[in-house]
């Protein structure tokens, strides 16, 4: 992990909290914006507190699926070292953006709660529950996203065009009570907006009308991770030690 950290960030400057800033510039500037075209308040809760809860996760979903791809080509020369699996890469560099993002959730959270822009958590465990069924889903993408981005090319180019393509889906800016009934048929399908609805349910309280079922992210993640395992043990036997 510290290797990735100084191959990514160096020493320099603020080194290794550009993990944490990078997630919180993101969200402080889209708080702002928000806040300037919806006001203070939207379906009675603070906009800024809403978007902020929002839009640090799926950042981490963003990041960490990028970050996953080509992973094993990157550090090949790693593979020399008996004890380094391939797992380890796509895990450690999860960890990375995971850790990054805890931190910038965390900060922000102090600095509006100074200020009166975000409630004192109505449930910490539902939230912390959430968060958990979130980077757990992110994670079970990234192991499949790394061993289908060593089979393909395109793969490469069209991830990140695909995360922009599902903050519609994320409940990032939303909750799926304030959509129309065809719309919230479509969301159910989501595993992040469960995973989002229930860190809202415990930051808002019954503040918040959520809807979610955290089965549905849950056994989604665990279907996902038993077939990026499968493929990441298949596609080690193809690569090439350099």
């Amino acid at each position: 992990m510290i290797r990735e950290l100084v191959t990514r960030y160096g020493r320099e400057n603020i080194g290794f909290l550009w993990i944490m800033v990078e997630p919180l510039l993101f969200a402080v500037l889209v708080g702002v914006m928000w806040r300037a075209m919806k006001g203070p308040e939207d379906h009675g809760v603070s906009v800024i507190a809403f978007v902020a809860s929002g839009y640090i996760p799926i950042t981490l979903f963003r990041h960490a699926v990028s970050r996953s791809v080509r992973v094993f080509t990157v550090n090949s020369s790693l593979m020399y070292h008996r004890q380094i699996k391939v797992l380890d890469f796509i895990t450690v560099r999860f960890l990375v953006e995971l850790i990054g993002a805890m931190m910038a959730y965390f900060f922000i959270v102090l600095i509006l709660m100074q200020i009166g822009e975000f409630p004192v958590p109505d449930d910490l465990g539902k939230l912390l529950a959430g968060w958990f069924l979130y980077a757990f889903f992110c994670f079970s993408l990234c192991l499949i996203l790394a061993p289908l981005s060593e089979k393909s090319d395109v793969l490469e180019k069209i991830i990140p065009v695909s995360t922009y393509i599902m903050i519609p889906f994320s409940g990032t800016f939303n909750m799926n009570a304030w959509l129309t009934p065809e719309a919230q048929a479509v969301m159910w399908y989501s595993p992040f907006v469960h995973a989002m609805e229930m860190m809202r349910e415990g930051i808002f309280g019954q503040s918040v009308n959520a809807m979610y079922d955290w089965q549905m992210p849950f056994w989604t993640s665990v279907v996902c991770a038993l077939i990026g395992l499968a493929m990441c043990r298949r596609v080690r036997r193809h690569l090439v030690v350099e």
